[in-house]
């Protein structure tokens, strides 16, 4: 199986796209939420989309408020 694009140049992108979608927030933040969505896919044997769920996921917790009390 080849992909066009290597799987570590389209996680940079996500982290590109997320950072323009989300100026207001540190590209720590931002790392931090691709990296720990992209660990839920370490193990995962078909790697082609992992990048677009790594997007999805990182997404969705940027957009989700921080609740404390």
């Amino acid at each position: 199986m080849t992909r066009d694009v290597p799987e570590g140049d389209a996680i940079a992108e996500v982290v590109r796209r997320l950072e323009e979608r989300f100026p207001q927030l540190p590209s720590s933040q931002i790392a931090e939420a691709v990296l720990e969505a992209q660990h839920h896919y370490d193990n995962a044997r078909v790697r082609d989309f992992v990048p677009v769920f790594v997007e999805r996921e990182a997404r969705a917790a940027l957009e989700r408020p921080i609740l404390t009390e």
